[in-house]
């Protein structure tokens, strides 16, 4: 939905760019764009409907001001109604009760259940220090069972076993046991899924929910669903009195149409949204900045965090020293820059959070070949011997050829990453004598060290 929609009003924009003011016509024109869209993007007709009567009722009664156009004053109310169709702001986790607190996660199979748990458990250790215990209630699938055993390890949180024997209540009330004697401030729990709604899965949900009295009952559906996720959201709200909504798959390519709906059918908020298939690619869902990313202005924000996340400023202050100090600047430091850059998601993934007319400058394919090339360097500085990387002059003729041949590239591979390198040397040199600290401090990349506030 989001390049659709964004390219519709990026045109009508256009088109009113003439027009002083907002009229019944242009108007029209704007709403007939935006409907089409939701549409296409499978948002709820019902939704799509009050959608466009709210804006169309906040545009006739806008006034355009200063240096805005109609078009810029229209794209204006259409992204505040979006933010307020999907929640407008923040809603994240409510943990408020007596330890532990249960969070029972809901949907049908394939919309990511398991692996949200496990992002979740990830989040809450890390982002709220808490202590968390998950379990699979999941009896039909054993596979389910050992997959959140690896992906809640990998989330740095405690795993209770379980098996197909054993009935879900069971399992449910001996893993509330189990965190209640152990002290784990929350308690996961993952649940069986089927592909289609039937009064089974329905049953078995509302009997686990009556055992546990979780105070969070969470809606996992995938955001590619499109209406068939309106459909089970409307299923499970009507079953379940669901308090959140966490959406998954986001980063595929119909973003928004589900968000749309799925708040509006169940009445719960969106707190959480699966923006990667990386354990760590769980965001807290903000309304205001998702509608900005459906209409193409990109996230800035998220990007900022995302820079901050993966930058270690105290690698990046320990390199600021080292250049002040005269130590030259070698192959290992150019490569911890490289493995900066790949923390932070590669290029794609910062690409993606930039508003649209400047990703699509920078082009997929763009991006393709420089997260090639960036692989290729690391593979070509692997290839060599720490003293190499220490001192690269040692690298002549017949050691580079070694080096290509170890990291499958050509010589003129290694030659080229080898000027790279040294222009990067010699920028690194004119920064001696504080002025790398002086451009880290404009960045505001070094506030939090003694002596540069």
């Amino acid at each position: 939905m989001a390049s659709n929609l964004t390219e519709r009003l990026s045109r009508l924009i256009k088109t009113m760019r003439g027009q002083t003011r907002i009229s019944e016509d242009n108007v029209q024109d704007m709403l007939r764009e935006v409907r089409m869209a939701l549409l296409e993007a499978d948002v709820a007709l019902p939704v799509v409907r009050d959608f466009i009567a709210r804006v169309k009722e906040k545009a006739l009664g806008a006034e355009v001001v200063g240096s805005l156009t109609p078009g810029q004053v229209l794209v204006s109310i259409v992204q505040k109604e979006l933010a307020a169709t999907m929640g407008e702001g923040v809603a994240d986790l409510n943990l408020a009760t007596q330890p532990p607190a249960v969070v029972l996660m809901a949907g049908l199979q394939g919309a990511g259940k398991t692996t949200t748990t496990a992002k979740l458990a990830k989040h809450l250790v890390e982002k709220r220090r808490k202590k968390v215990l998950t379990v699979s209630a999941d009896v039909y699938r054993p596979a389910a069972i050992e997959q959140l055993k690896t992906v809640t390890g990998q989330a740095g949180a405690e795993w209770f076993p379980s098996d197909g024997t054993q009935k879900p209540r069971d399992i449910a009330a001996a893993a509330y046991e189990y965190a209640r004697k152990h002290y784990f401030d929350v308690l996961l729990v993952d649940t069986a899924g089927r592909l289609a709604i039937d009064e089974a899965l329905m049953a078995e949900i509302k009997e686990l929910h009556g055992v546990l009295k979780p105070i969070e009952t969470l809606f996992v559906v995938d955001a590619m669903q499109g209406q068939d996720a309106i459909n089970t959201a409307k299923a499970f709200s009507e079953a379940l009195p669901l308090t959140g909504v966490v959406l998954t798959k986001l980063d595929g390519d119909s973003r928004g149409g589900a968000a749309l709906s799925v708040r509006q059918i169940t009445g719960a908020p969106i707190k959480f949204a699966g923006v990667s298939e990386k354990i760590d690619g769980l965001e807290v869902f903000d309304a205001d900045r998702h509608a900005g990313r459906v209409l193409g202005m990109g996230d800035i924000v998220a990007l900022v965090e995302e820079v901050q996340k993966g930058v270690d400023l105290e690698a990046a202050q320990k390199l600021a020293e080292k250049v002040k100090s005269g130590v030259e600047f070698d192959l290992n430091d150019f490569l911890a820059q490289i493995s900066q850059m790949k923390k932070m998601g590669g290029l794609s993934s910062l690409i993606d959070k930039l508003p649209s007319e400047i990703a699509a400058k920078a082009g997929q394919a763009d991006m393709d070949k420089a997260e090639r090339d960036v692989r290729r360097m690391e593979g070509i500085i692997n290839s060599m011997t720490p003293a190499e990387r220490r001192k690269p002059d040692l690298i002549k003729a017949s050691r580079k050829r070694r080096i290509a041949t170890g990291a499958g590239v050509q010589v003129q591979d290694v030659n080229r990453l080898l000027n790279q390198f040294e222009q990067m040397q010699t920028m690194m040199k004119k920064m001696r004598g504080g002025g790398l600290f002086k451009m880290m401090k404009r960045m505001g990349g070094m506030k939090g060290f003694p002596g540069m506030r």
